[in-house]
């Protein structure tokens, strides 16, 4: 089977073609620059830019793949979570293709996808546990099973990849900012400065990252004058804040349950830092820690359809798309 994804969740216009046994054919990505200038993405102008992108996305998608509309078999399309004018666009072009082909559309929720990116380059192995970080979440999830989900923690507040950016912007470094700060904490001191790591009174495994937010901006007004040295002191100990609240809660996850391998996913999963550490934790334990290539962990078309095939698989029919959807946990469907 070979399927289209369009992904158009936040900023980035998307659109990859997978095959059930070739896996991927083609991924194209156009990344909205316009935003830069505004240190963080403008929900209005994102929606207009997806509607000049996707033709020429599609477009160049096919021709990767060496293929007409008529060759592909079904068209999948992020959903929701994310930003909703966003998703309409994305909703509303996928909708036109499969009426003017006759093809099945598949909705796919936007966590599902960056988990199963990690089936991209590699055959995933349940029941497992993904680690999903990005600008939006901070979520630990068990997968009995592709369909079969459960919860174990979100974000109450603040995302760490939104950290990771705000500190940045505050910084001067642009935006996005977490791989310049992971770039710069590469040759800083993660010891040099002390930053707190949230734990919640009442034992949740959830997370929140808006006391290190601030913790980071009262540290960095407090200096008179900052080297290029202290600049990169500052950005290790961030970034060594940020991954220890992370896996804290991944090691009491962890405990007690029998899961195969554990896999990261979504924008900060490309932070080698974050897989080197979740490794350093989990591997003498028996469970090995996989990451999708840094070009599979942002926002992409080819991570939607690959989610997809699972709802395709035995000939099940797809259940009709609800309404596109900013918020809502990943809930199982099997």
């Amino acid at each position: 089977m070979i399927i289209l994804g369009i992904e158009t969740s936040c900023d980035d216009t998307s659109a990859g073609i997978y095959c059930t046994r070739r896996k991927v054919m083609a991924s194209v990505l156009a990344t909205q620059i316009e935003h830069r200038a505004f240190g963080g993405v403008v929900p209005e102008l994102a929606s207009r830019v997806h509607l000049k992108n996707l033709p020429p996305v599609l477009r160049a998608t096919l021709e990767d793949a060496e293929l007409e509309l008529s060759d592909i078999d079904a068209v999948a399309v992020t959903h929701g979570p994310g930003l909703l004018g966003s998703l309409l666009v994305g909703l509303a072009f996928a909708r036109s293709l499969t009426k003017a082909w006759d093809k099945p559309l598949v909705g796919v929720h936007h966590i599902e996808s960056h988990i199963m990116a990690n089936n991209l380059e590699r055959d995933m192995v349940f029941p497992a546990m993904a680690l999903v970080v990005s600008g939006g979440h901070s979520q630990i999830i068990l997968i009995r099973e592709p369909g079969r989900y459960e919860l174990l923690a979100t974000t109450r507040d603040d995302a760490a990849g939104e950290a990771f950016d705000k500190v940045a912007k505050m910084l001067g470094l642009g935006y996005p900012g977490g791989p310049v700060v992971e770039k710069l904490a590469r040759e800083g001191d993660p010891d040099a400065l002390r930053l707190p790591i949230a734990r919640l009174g009442d034992g949740s495994l959830d997370y929140s990252f808006s006391g290190l937010k601030t913790a980071a901006r009262l540290a960095w007004e407090a200096r008179s004058a900052v080297s290029d040295c202290e600049l990169r002191d500052f950005c290790a100990s961030l970034q060594k804040a940020i991954i220890g609240q992370l896996l804290e809660r991944v090691k009491r996850a962890v405990r007690g349950r029998d899961i195969k391998a554990f896999y990261l996913a979504g924008g900060v999963a490309a932070n080698r830092a974050l897989l080197e550490a979740a490794s350093n934790l989990l591997e003498p334990l028996g469970i090995p820690v996989f990451a999708p290539s840094p070009r599979y962990c942002t926002d992409n078309g080819i991570m939607v359809a690959c989610a997809a095939a699972n709802h395709l698989r035995d000939d099940r029919e797809p259940p009709p798309i609800a309404e596109a959807f900013s918020r809502g946990n990943l809930a199982s469907w099997r």
